[in-house]
């Protein structure tokens, strides 16, 4: 095994000592993840400590510890170079931790390079319930994930925007033991959500990253405390990586905009960049893009005038474009559509996210194990969204897929998603707000 430290150290004794609550040291660490990294530790070995550390958890030295083996696993990139007509590049990077309908990467990747600054998104798959910002890049014609770092800096260089798969060499401990959380019921842990986030953009290189941390019944942590916690994490995690980290908790009780699925969310969001779309993703992607112009030295800029005026959608067309894809080409149709009534007049007062974002899974939008092909065309379309008034059999839903066996399982999720009480009382007070709070780094 590459690396070793200890022949004492073995598999089992870590597990052991997770499994009794105790914290792992710094070489347990170092011995597990490079072994797991290089195949000398068995996945059924990995995910007995996955689960171990979902179960009793890690200290702020053992997240650290984790986070730091598996940046060593692989190459740091370097964008500290990165260069436009001879004058430097700031380099700002957003991170989600996921939720249903999240596409907000999409729109605000080419709003934020509008204005001259280098936007190197890495991004990932599906997990979970949640969709992944390259399945639905991946519904574009064409359009390639993999994208090698001679390219990558050239394209930023040149565009300002790239939206792709980290590298095989970048933090490669975490793309093996990402595939591994998704179907070992692990996902949820603070310790590894934190580390496999912030490991994957410390590798990078970028110089600031504005996380948006997000909490309700479709986030993987539903409780606005964990999600409190784990932006703490991440944040000290990233200053103490000389990375200027901040985060914006945000709501995920109800699915963000009217569209889950794959292409269904790329088309939602060009809306956005074309100066439309859903009123909480054109928010959503606004306040994102304030923080990170601020982390990148332009603190009192307008994102929204770019969305106004075209130049974002310049860039989405040149980001698309410089990756392969036809900005222009049509996005995949389901070939077969249900829609989901409501039982009774009323008005909208809940919807449950996580269930909106089961019935996209089982329509073919999400996987179920590792390298498992997703269905572009599959998704959800949502009617009506908390607030709003319906009538006894108009829409709620429209769901989209190839197969049509599919449809009554994605039914079956929806039958309790959606709250419709009396109609009386105030339509607006059903709302809630999308910005819970900020968190910064104090000393």
């Amino acid at each position: 095994m590459t690396g070793t430290v200890d022949d004492a150290i073995h598999a089992v004794s870590v597990i052991a000592t997770k499994r009794g609550g105790q914290a792992l040291g710094d070489a347990q660490i170092a011995w597990m993840v490079d072994g797991y990294t290089h195949g000398e530790v068995a996945p059924e070995q990995m995910s007995a400590l996955l689960m171990a550390i979902y179960l009793r958890g890690m200290n702020r030295q053992e997240i650290a510890s984790w986070t730091h083996a598996m940046i060593d696993s692989g190459r740091r990139m370097d964008l500290s170079g990165l260069r436009r007509d001879g004058r430097p590049l700031v380099t700002v990077d957003k991170h989600s931790t996921g939720g249903v309908g999240d596409k907000i990467t999409l729109p605000l990747t080419p709003l934020v390079a509008s204005f001259g600054v280098a936007v190197p998104q890495l991004s990932g798959r599906g997990l979970g319930h949640t969709g992944g910002t390259l399945d639905k890049l991946e519904s574009i014609p064409g359009w390639r994930a993999e994208v090698g770092i001679d390219d990558m800096i050239a394209q930023l260089e040149r565009v300002g925007a790239v939206i792709c798969a980290a590298g095989a060499d970048l933090a490669p401990a975490d793309r093996k033991l990402y595939a591994l959380r998704d179907v070992t019921g692990t996902v949820e842990s603070i310790p590894l959500l934190a580390s496999s986030i912030m490991s994957k953009k410390i590798a990078e290189g970028t110089g600031a990253l504005v996380l948006d941390v997000k909490t309700g019944s479709g986030a993987f942590l539903p409780d606005e405390d964990d999600a409190r916690e784990l932006a703490s994490t991440m944040v000290e995690l990233g200053h103490d990586a000389g990375v200027d980290t901040r985060a914006v908790i945000t709501d995920m009780s109800t699915p963000l905009g009217r569209a889950v699925g794959n292409a269904v969310e790329v088309a939602e969001s060009v809306e956005v960049l074309a100066g439309g779309g859903p009123s909480d993703v054109v928010e959503l992607t606004l306040a994102l893009a304030r923080e990170m112009l601020d982390a990148a030295g332009l603190p009192d800029t307008d994102p929204a005038s770019h969305l106004a005026d075209g130049r974002a959608m310049d860039s989405w067309r040149s980001m698309i474009a410089a990756q392969g894809g036809d900005p222009d080409a049509p996005l995949p149709v389901a070939r077969h559509r249900d829609d989901v009534s409501a039982d009774r007049d009323g008005v909208v007062t809940g919807m449950d996210a996580r269930s909106v974002g089961d019935a996209a899974w089982r329509l073919g939008g999400g996987r179920s194990k590792p390298g498992e092909a997703v269905a572009a065309e599959a998704g959800v379309i949502i009617h009506a969204k908390p607030g709003d008034r319906v009538r006894a059999g108009q829409p709620l839903f429209t769901l989209h897929t190839r197969d049509e066996s599919r449809l009554a399982g994605a039914r079956a999720c929806l039958d309790a998603a959606v709250t419709i009480d009396d109609p009386a009382g105030d339509v607006g007070a059903h709302s809630r707000p999308l910005i819970v709070d900020h968190v910064r780094f104090t000393p």
